[in-house]
């Protein structure tokens, strides 16, 4: 199979939903995060691929059984296609850290396996995620990596720097990263966008921030 063609690989809790130190488990505790639905919309205008990965070490804890994710993952690609957007299918691990697998992020095999399923050129692709382990995923195989400061990516922001220096984006949210994607698409560097570098500086200087 020849792969030529790039895709779009988005991580799930923390960036297409709320994330819980909980686990989601069930529908009920799915909820999107605002604006998603509309960067998924956005995202399939590329004519990319898109895929979801996701690490679901519930499911081996006996949290959650299989299906129960799959009855989450059907609903939630159901609200997306109705609101304009598309999922090409979605990847998930159920291993805990300590079995060892290959697919568990951020190790690289679900995208791998994207790629070997569907044609797809990973060098050509982007790996957006709310954590170090997304960044890694798609850093070990050459994929564009973006980290968003949704979810857990505020704590991650530091550890992803000291293992991969330059050699991942940030963005604020999914519809950051959306902006920075499709101007790579268009042949322009994939910058940090305006909205990630102002809130940067407010973080830093926050007085300037004050209204009196």
């Amino acid at each position: 199979m020849t792969h030529t063609q790039g895709a779009i690989f988005l991580d799930r809790d923390g960036v297409i939903n709320e994330n819980s130190a909980e686990h989601i488990k069930s529908w009920d505790e799915f909820t999107f995060i605002p604006g998603a639905l509309d960067s998924l919309r956005d995202l399939a205008q590329t004519g990319l691929p898109i895929f979801i990965v996701t690490n679901q070490a519930a499911v081996n804890r006996g949290m959650m059984s299989h299906e129960t994710l799959d009855d989450i993952h059907r609903r939630m690609i159901a609200i997306i296609e109705e609101a304009g957007g598309r999922i090409t299918k979605v990847y998930y691990c159920p291993h805990d850290n300590h079995e060892g697998c290959d697919c568990r992020k951020p190790g690289s095999g679900m995208l791998k396996q994207a790629a070997a399923e569907f044609g797809i050129n990973l060098k050509e692709s982007f790996m957006v995620g709310d954590a170090w382990t997304d960044v890694g995923a798609g850093f070990g195989v050459g994929a564009r990596s973006i980290l968003l400061l949704t979810g857990r990516g505020r704590w991650n922001f530091a550890p992803a720097w000291n293992r991969f220096g330059l050699n991942f984006a940030a963005a604020c949210d999914i519809a950051d990263a959306t902006t920075m994607i499709r101007a790579a698409l268009a042949g322009h560097p994939m910058e940090s966008t305006a909205r990630l570098r102002n809130a940067f500086h407010m973080a830093l200087h926050p007085r300037e921030a004050l209204v009196l």
